[in-house]
């Protein structure tokens, strides 16, 4: 691993926790949108974090070449498969013949839950990027 591994490590791990913060504020904001592009209600957006570390073979492959990346990336942004929430609603212009309109599947706690996991993980990762750059700096102190 490099000088600035620990840096890159963190960093990636702000930028997938920032998207991750987007993609809950989209759900927030679409909380009561019942009907999208396609005609149906709004469909919950989930984030799938995955390692970016390669295999152990592929980091003594690349060792001398100081080119192994760690950290984390976005897998993919996928559709939440719960069920869309009925709401008895028959003014609604999207009710049904009985009077139900098909709300997203957005649940506001569940997405504050969220929002608070992915804020506590950003400040976290800022924490150890100020730790790694200030453990560089005295390093480079020492050098003097």
């Amino acid at each position: 691993m490099g000088f600035l591994s620990g840096m890159n490590i963190s960093g990636s791990g702000l930028t997938a926790q920032r998207l991750r913060m987007d993609v809950i504020s989209e759900n927030i904001a679409n909380i009561d949108t019942t009907r999208a592009a396609n005609g149906l209600p709004y469909t919950r957006k989930v984030t799938i974090l995955e390692e970016r570390n390669p295999n152990f073979s592929d980091v003594l492959k690349n060792s001398e070449h100081d080119s192994t990346e760690g950290g984390v990336r976005v897998a993919e942004i996928s559709n939440d498969p719960s069920p869309y929430q009925l709401v008895y609603d028959p003014t609604n212009p999207d009710a049904n013949a009985d009077g139900y309109v098909q709300m997203p599947n957005v649940d506001i706690t569940q997405e504050m839950v969220d929002m608070i996991s992915a804020y506590r993980s950003y400040e976290a990762n800022v924490t150890a990027f100020n730790a790694y750059k200030d453990m560089a700096v005295k390093a480079l102190e020492i050098g003097k």
